[in-house]
């Protein structure tokens, strides 16, 4: 699979069609996720995903991405270009059939590809129905073609516009205003996707251009040559690896490949991420099931054979030769079968054990010639096992909790009365004099506070053992309901909203911060399924004479006072909290009908993970690197 396979011909034949567009504009959510900057974003990467099609084929070897002034995206490639014979079923080219009818393509033949990315096959013909306007220029057989559509519908006929110096595809189109709520494409978004794709593919190169800024445009280039190799260094840039060479493990039979890079740290948190057809598979399958089964198995055989690890000790468990690991599993397969929630968990049965029996064979013999970095390795489980066993007390008090023991609720915690989760909401704030305004000003019924006593542990940098022996880690994970990593049970969730209630200043930011690295790494569930927020207190009560009004932000206050030019301002700016009187922080905050509120999500793991590790690990010259290179980004800063 890794050489082109030039037996599969790719033209007009091989493009089969399953149905039309119908549905897309009435009900765009259903193709793209959403309406917002998520849906926006996933209009770029279905374009992208074509050509990255064309690259696992070996045909593509650089792709180009542009975003243009007036807010349209170009996508360029040097592929085959898409087929644009007559499709003789419907008398249309193949570019007008896969451009207008959803479901039409080469991937779901034997034609085109052995293995193409996507979810659904939807593709470029759900761009173009969302799209004001899109372009389509294709260079093929030594001829440059063109067409133009408007919201899905062709207003010019493919047509020949001059020669073509080579093969390939250029996309351009503009996302249609009558259907996304945000036009603005955020460039680090896209930049994360771009960077994440080539390093999924080894020796791809990817060119992503911003042309909006002033001066001159903004261009990052991204080719990895060691492909998941060079990911795994990347994920690990901020940690300190316990043995330098990443283990590089690769498997192929006839109709799938894996690909496997890993490398312990000196950490204590486990960051596996896993791959199916470029598609970031974050709710896991049967790919890691097969690959942490083998990993436990080989390392417990190593160890044993090598007189590592007694008899008498018990073996090492899953979480033990996982902790400190960074690992990347990339499979391609032919038919790919999705499943869970948002169709990111591999489902194929038969993955497992071609998964599991690669990692045996190519781990086992890693690990047998390299002994030193063998030996690290299995000396950091070994401490992970003590310090988990060191841990089992206190663990054993957190889940032993029941969400039907008021008596097993940590006493600080003032709880609601009603007993239906989705209905319930738990405040998490810092200190006894907000949480006291808090308790004031909430509604009884459906609103909990939980008062934390200052900054909660550091998860980043501490010992499970350390973690779980936290009162304040032990308050939060009682109250949540839902125990924690392996134990976590989303259905015993106590609430149906977490929300994180700090002060607006420095403190209040690094407490926001050290809480969601905990709900990141401990409870990430609970944030893929929407249940953490951020509250939103003002930062400003602005009084002209009796009438009053709040500012969330200095633009907002700047706002409110032109706009009552020549009158007399009191100004009232809220260091924390507790400086609000209960009705205040009711009013503004707390009050589901006139509150703002900031939900938390993870639409980049790895990122995310990245951005954890650097604000929060134990690499100081990484960290400040991180904030010079974006201290000029930052809108308010409260010292």
């Amino acid at each position: 699979m890794e050489e082109k396979d030039l037996e599969l011909i790719y033209d007009a034949d091989s493009i089969l069609v399953l149905e039309g567009l119908e549905a897309v504009r009435k009900r765009p959510g259903m193709y793209v996720g959403s309406t917002g900057l998520r849906g926006l974003h996933h209009l770029v990467y279905e374009v992208v995903d074509n050509s990255i099609d064309e690259a696992m084929a070996g045909y593509c070897t650089k792709i180009w991405v542009s975003l243009e002034k007036d807010g349209s995206v170009t996508v360029v490639d040097n592929g085959r270009g898409i087929p644009v014979g007559e499709i003789r079923k419907f008398k249309k080219s193949a570019v007008e059939v896969v451009m207008t009818m959803l479901h039409a393509g080469a991937k779901f033949g034997t034609g085109g590809y052995k293995v193409a990315g996507g979810l659904h096959g939807v593709g470029v013909s759900v761009v173009n129905a969302l799209s004001e306007w899109l372009e389509v220029e294709v260079g093929r057989d030594g001829q440059k073609y063109w067409q133009r559509y408007e919201r899905g519908v062709p207003v010019t006929p493919l047509e020949v516009v001059c020669k073509a110096r080579q093969s390939g595809t250029v996309v351009r189109f503009k996302p249609d205003p009558d259907i996304f709520e945000e036009l603005e494409f955020k460039f680090e978004t896209i930049s994360q996707r771009m960077r994440e794709v080539a390093y999924l593919n080894a020796g791809l190169e990817i060119v992503l251009e911003d042309k909006r800024t002033e001066g001159e445009p903004v261009v990052e280039r991204y080719r990895y040559n060691g492909g998941i190799v060079d990911f795994v260094k990347f994920l690990n840039a901020s940690k300190e690896p316990i043995h330098k060479r990443v283990i590089h493990i690769k498997g192929a039979r006839e109709d799938a490949e894996v690909e496997l890079a890993l490398q312990y740290n000196n950490g204590y948190l486990e960051n596996v991420f896993t791959f199916a057809n470029n598609i970031n598979t974050h709710e896991g399958g049967t790919h890691l099931i097969g690959f942490k089964a083998a990993l436990t198995r080989t390392i417990n055989e190593y160890a044993k054979n090598n007189n590592l690890i007694k008899e008498k000790n018990g073996s090492l468990g899953g979480e033990d030769v996982r902790e400190g690991l960074t690992a990347v599993v990339n499979l391609k397969i032919r038919e790919p079968q999705f499943e869970g929630q948002t169709k990111t968990r591999l489902g194929n049965p038969d993955i497992k054990g071609f998964v599991e029996s690669t990692v045996n064979a190519k781990l086992a013999e890693f690990l047998e010639e390299n002994p030193g970095e063998a030996r690290n390795i299995v000396n950091k489980a070994l401490t992970a096992m003590r310090a988990r066993n060191a841990a089992r007390q206190a663990r054993e008090l957190v889940r032993r909790q029941s969400i039907l023991e008021s008596s097993s609720l940590p006493g600080k915690l003032a709880d609601c009365s009603v007993r239906d989760p989705e209905l319930c909401e738990i405040f998490i704030v810092e200190g006894d004099s907000a949480g006291g305004s808090a308790k004031q000003a909430r509604d009884r019924s459906f609103q909990a506070i939980l008062p934390l006593r200052g900054k909660i542990l550091n998860v980043e940098k501490a010992t499970p053992n350390k973690v779980f022996g936290s009162q304040e880690i032990q308050a939060l994970i009682a109250a949540i309901g839902t125990n924690v990593k392996d134990e976590f049970d989303i259905i015993k969730a106590r609430y149906g909203k977490a929300i994180i209630m700090t002060d607006a200043d420095v403190d209040g930011a690094h407490i926001r911060t050290l809480l969601l690295t905990f709900f990141y790494r401990y409870m990430p569930e609970l944030i893929d399924g929407g249940y953490v927020y951020i509250a939103q207190p003002p930062l400003y009560r602005v009084s002209f004479g009796k009438e009053h009004f709040y500012a969330y932000t200095d633009a907002e206050l700047e706002r409110v006072l032109n706009e009552n030019g020549g009158k007399k301002a009191v100004i009232q700016r809220f260091k924390g909290l507790g400086e609000m009187n209960p009705d205040q922080l009711w009013e503004t905050t707390m009050d589901p009908d006139r509150r703002n509120l900031l939900k938390i999500t993870i639409e980049d793991a790895v990122a995310a993970d990245r951005i954890f590790s650097v604000l929060m690990g134990t690499d100081v010259e990484n960290r400040r690197n991180f904030i010079q290179k974006h201290a000029k980004n930052v809108r308010f800063l409260d010292i």
